[in-house]
């Protein structure tokens, strides 16, 4: 099968650092070319991937300090790929609505994985003139807020089995990976452990958007003796950082609609504490891979029961359901469903 993934262009794929879609674009399409499938990725010219790379520019945008419209190269993008449609068997997009538009005025059979939040008033009216469009949700909780799109199928992300390994979970601290945001709530993590009397390490980054509630909210807390605050770190170094926490806090205040840092603790066999908020309650086994809680006071209960949990079982629960290998399968399914659909309507 001939398929085009086509990314994000503000972080490369994989990302250096932080990036949750491009990460899942650089998992999905190694683990299509390692199918045999003939796969073409479009991305930043940065990227690094087992398929034929294709970028109109040469490195991801946020790390460019030269760009200044960062809409126009994804255009760009866009084009180049309607115009070599005909070439494709299917195009999978992760740039939501962009592609549209130009797809739509395409021959090829192509879908769109939604990676953010869908909560967003002005999707309604957009989602009204493009409900045909198939999509793809990465969690059924992602849904609730945008009931109208054309799902086609929810499909849970996957990392490859063998990125991440097996921890003891001896290293006495807590971890809390991702992003510095309000709804992240990384000041409810360094709460709960404080209560809990554990370290708290966090590896996160920084967003510009987020800068100001950073330096306001969280950036004083860093000065409590139980905080240490790591930064944005890549993959090679999350085996450790993960593998020797004693548990991941997941302590959002927003609809999640995934959370791919909880698979990359199940990975290590890392229990999570999580808020039962989003796709959580599909993402962990409450009682098995970790906790689902409902408040602060919970969680600061449910460090102390993570000693209870067993690290090789929660590693055979991701094995069993968050593999990239599982991921790619699942959207060949659906890549083989959009070919019969466009040729019985044709």
């Amino acid at each position: 099968m001939k398929i085009a993934q086509v990314a994000p262009l503000m972080e490369s794929v994989p990302p250096k650092l932080y990036g949750g879609t491009e990460r899942i674009v650089a998992y999905l399409t190694d683990e299509l070319v390692s199918l045999g499938h003939d796969v073409t990725l479009f991305a930043s010219g940065d990227s690094v991937t087992k398929a034929r790379l294709e970028s109109v520019w040469p490195r991801a945008l946020r790390l460019d300090e030269t760009i200044r419209d960062y809409l126009a190269p994804h255009i760009v993008m866009l084009e180049t790929i309607a115009r070599r449609a005909e070439t494709f068997d299917v195009v999978h997009v992760h740039v939501d609505y962009l592609a549209y538009p130009i797809l739509q005025r395409t021959v090829v059979p192509f879908l769109a994985t939604l990676h953010g939040r869908l909560d967003v008033r002005e999707l309604q009216s957009l989602y009204a003139m493009f409900c045909d469009v198939p999509v793809v949700s990465i969690s059924d909780s992602q849904r609730a807020p945008l009931p109208q799109p054309n799902y086609v199928g929810t499909i849970y992300h996957g990392i490859p089995e063998r990125l991440l390994h097996l921890g003891s979970g001896t290293g006495g601290y807590l971890a809390f990976l991702g992003r510095i945001s309000p709804e992240k709530a990384p000041d409810a993590a360094i709460r709960i452990a404080a209560k809990a009397g554990m370290k708290l390490k966090i590896a996160a980054k920084v967003d510009k958007v987020d800068e100001a509630y950073f330096v306001e909210h969280i950036e004083p807390l860093l000065k409590e003796p139980h905080v240490e605050y790591i930064g944005e770190i890549s993959d090679d170094e999350k085996s450790e950082f993960l593998g020797n926490a004693a548990g991941l806090l997941f302590p959002i205040a927003w609809r999640e609609p995934f959370g791919l840092a909880m698979i990359e603790a199940m990975a290590c066999g890392t229990p999570v504490i999580a808020s039962n908020f989003g796709s959580v309650p599909e993402i962990i086994d409450d009682g098995l891979t970790g906790f689902i809680v409902e408040s602060e006071e919970q969680a600061v209960a449910a460090v102390r029961r993570l000693g209870s949990l067993d690290r090789t079982a929660i590693r055979r629960a991701f094995e069993n359901r968050f593999t990239a290998r599982r991921m790619a399968k699942d959207y060949v399914g659906l890549y083989r469903q959009m070919i019969a659909r466009k040729a019985a309507a044709a």
